[in-house]
This record gives structure tokens, sequence and C-alpha cells, in this order.
């Protein structure tokens, strides 16, 4: 169970003309330390200029308490750099500066990143395991999703997706129940939308072997398997193994059902220094990236073009974001050549906004804007509204924390160990 809210950091650039330009990212007060001193350090740039932008990163110091790893560990919970956390930052920031010299140009966002190569880009809904309603002393708020606790509930959220956006690919975060719980329900939805893509992601909550065990049980109807197990070297066991026992298949005649599954990543390869070992060891055969993580736009096509050298899969990675991270998300997957995969998103999830029209889905995709920069204009009365609620709310909401949610909900509750299975 997730909190209720999520800090979300919005960032506005002004130019000398007065021209705005909008960024998003997250709001955890350890961004926002970073944030406003690398803010401080933009006054009197170009907004052009984005190469010093990432130059200037450098200079702002990290507060050693915020860092709770000193390298990159491939897929490995916990690990925050301090590279990572500015990157999360300049992500905002470059937007913002996208969004304000596309508007200062009279061109969209994808102009200024070579152009697009497709109109519309298409998304994948996104399908959570839920109570009907959050217990006493979370939220007063209620959805109208209702539950899905089971194979039944997962199909008819489902649907719901389907019947409100158009959306025609699903992805299950998984690593709630038992495998053999989520396999009936992947299994669920493959009768119910026949030739449907399909994802799971346990979020690495499985060993090696239960991860082999669901994904030869799966591997005729899902399109990839997300992070099944954690780190780098586990999920290059789980490939090794798909590959050994496609070669088996093989050998003994094939015929049947597909014995293997691609891997995903939004975990083992979040910077381009695990590249290296994830790719050398085949340990994914599809990264999800996230502009977030990797520091913006252009490094998001940077990635796309060495995932397209070594012959990996890439689409996108969501995970709380407004309307602005989605329009950004937007403009830059549309330029991607070897974006084969719908790009997830929380988007539907989320009722509220700081923009003044909500971008749309339809049929599962989002236009692609060309009108000057994102396309998209601040509601500052929201913006307004949701900044009281921050400021009111004693520090609570300052850092998102899910486990506190969960001990309202089981004061007994402590996260538990993995793999869980």
């Amino acid at each position: 169970m997730h909190q209720p809210y999520t800090p979300r950091l919005i960032v506005e650039v002004v130019t000398a003309d007065g021209v705005t330009g909008l960024g998003e990212t997250y709001g955890d007060t350890k961004y926002l330390e970073l944030a406003r001193p690398l803010a401080d350090r933009l006054v009197g740039h170009r907004v052009d200029d984005l190469n010093r932008l990432f130059a200037e990163a450098d200079e702002v110091a990290v507060d050693a308490a915020r860092v709770s790893g000193q390298v990159d560990v491939g897929g490995l919970r916990g690990v925050q750099t301090a590279d990572k956390l500015r990157l999360s930052v300049l992500s905002a920031l470059e937007v913002a500066c996208l969004d304000a010299l596309g508007k200062s140009l009279g061109l969209p966002v994808h102009a200024l990143l070579g152009g697009k190569v497709r109109d519309a880009v298409e998304y994948s809904a996104y399908l959570f395991y839920k109570w009907a309603e959050h217990p006493a002393g979370v939220t007063a708020e209620k959805d109208d999703w209702g539950a899905a606790v089971d194979p039944a509930g997962v199909v008819e959220q489902a649907r719901r997706f389907t019947e409100r956006y158009g959306f025609r690919s699903f992805k299950l975060k998984g690593g709630v129940f038992p495998p053999e719980e989520e396999i009936a329900a992947v299994r669920a939805l493959a009768a119910a939308f026949p030739g449907h893509p399909l994802r799971l992601d346990p979020n690495g909550a499985w060993s090696v072997e239960t991860s082999l065990k669901v994904a030869k049980e799966l591997g005729d109807v899902l399109e990839y398997l997300e992070d099944p197990t954690l780190g780098t070297p586990a999920m290059a066991e789980v490939a090794a193994g798909l590959k050994r026992a496609a070669r088996s298949a093989s050998d003994k005649g094939g015929g049947g059902r597909r014995v293997g599954v691609p891997l995903a990543t939004n975990m083992c390869v979040t910077t381009f220094a695990e590249i290296k070992e994830a790719f050398t060891r085949d340990a994914v055969q599809v990264v999800l990236s996230d502009h977030h993580y990797w520091g913006g736009l252009r490094n998001t096509q940077h990635l796309a073009a060495i995932c397209r050298t070594f012959g990996v899969g890439v689409s996108m990675h969501s995970n709380t974001h407004l309307g602005i991270s989605l329009a950004a998300m937007t403009h830059v997957a549309s330029t991607v050549p070897n974006l084969h995969h719908a790009c997830d998103s929380h988007y539907p999830w989320q009722s509220e906004d700081v923009l003044t029209e909500r971008p749309a889905f339809e049929d599962g995709t989002v236009r692609v804007s060309d009108a000057p920069g994102l396309g998209v204009e601040l509601d500052r009365d929201r913006l307004a509204f949701l900044h009281r609620r921050w400021l009111d709310d004693d520090g609570a909401l300052r850092d998102r924390d899910d486990a506190a949610a969960m001990r309202v909900a089981d004061p007994g509750w402590v996260r538990p160990a993995v793999p869980r299975w």
C-alpha cells in the first residue's frame, strides 16, 4: 500500500525575455536540498546551454547522510549515489530549459531533440493489487476502482482501463501474493484479452529458481518479465537458465509453447555505469528508461542509441508522475526509433495535477504535441493549493514512506526480506 500522496518538485525557469519553462521530478527532501543550490547556479546562463547545466551540477555537494551507497550496484535496493540524486534533479531543470527554449523558438520539444518519428506514443495500463479503499487513518479519499486482490479483480481493473482509456497492453505490479496466484492472474488476463501484450513486475521479490519457474510457466503469454529477482548477477542467472531451457526444448523438436521470456529492468540499469555488466552478461533484454533517473531527455536518447547498438529493447518506466513529466516522456518517446514496447504510466491513477488541462489518453496513446515547448500550461491556483497542503502537513508528506502507511493497517508490519519466494 502506497502513501495517499507523494511529493513532487515543479521547476519553472524564466528567461530574460519573460518566457517560462516547466519541469518536474521527485520532491522528497533529499532532492529539494540539491535543487535549490543548483537552481541558484543557473541564473545568468543561456537557456540553451544545457551542457554547462550538467557541469554545474558536479559542483553542488551532496550531504553524505543522503547517500546510502558509494558505487552503483545494478539492481540492488537501497543504493543511492550522489550522481543519481543529481541526475534526478537535473532532469527537471533540463526539461524546463527545453520547454522555455521551444517556446522562444516556436518549436515543440521533440523538434529540439531531432524530430518525432511517430505522432502518438502508446502507453500500457498499469495494474495494481489493491483493497477497495484505504484503511481508516490513512486517507478519507476514495476511488471508484474497487478491489483487486484476485484474478477476477485484476481482470475487472484491466477492463475499466480499456473502457476509459483504450489501453491495449497491460502490466501487473506483482510480488504481492505467492507466485502461483500471480500466475493465475496473468493467465486470467490472457484469457480475457487474447493477443494483448502482458507484463509482470514482481519488484525483485523472487529467487532465481522461482523466477525461472514463473518465466517458463508464462513464456507463451508474457511480452516480458520485469525485474523478477534482485541484482544484475541474479538476472543474468535467470536469463542463462531460460536460454538453456530454450535450447533443450529445441533439441527435443520444439513445438508447444514458448519456454522463455525476455527480461526487462528499471532496477539493474539506471545509470550508464551499469550498462556494461548488464549487457555483457545478457542479463536484460529490455531496458525501461526513466528520464528522471537518467538526467533528462537527451540522456534518454543516448541510452536508446546504446540499446539499439547492442540489440537491447527499450521502453519507459513510470512512477507517480504528474502531467509535466507525462508530456516530457511523450516528447522524447516520439523521437526514439527503437521504441517497440508501450511505455508505462501511473498517470491515470493520479487524481490531481498542476496543469490547466490534463493530457488525454486515446486508444491507449497520447498524441505528441506540436505546440511550442512541451505544449502544457501551469495552473497556478492548483499549484498553490497543493503547495499549501505540502506546507501544512507538519512534515508528514515531505518524504515518501510507504512503510508508514502500511503500519496504519498493520502496526506490526515490517518490510519483508527479499527474495520473499
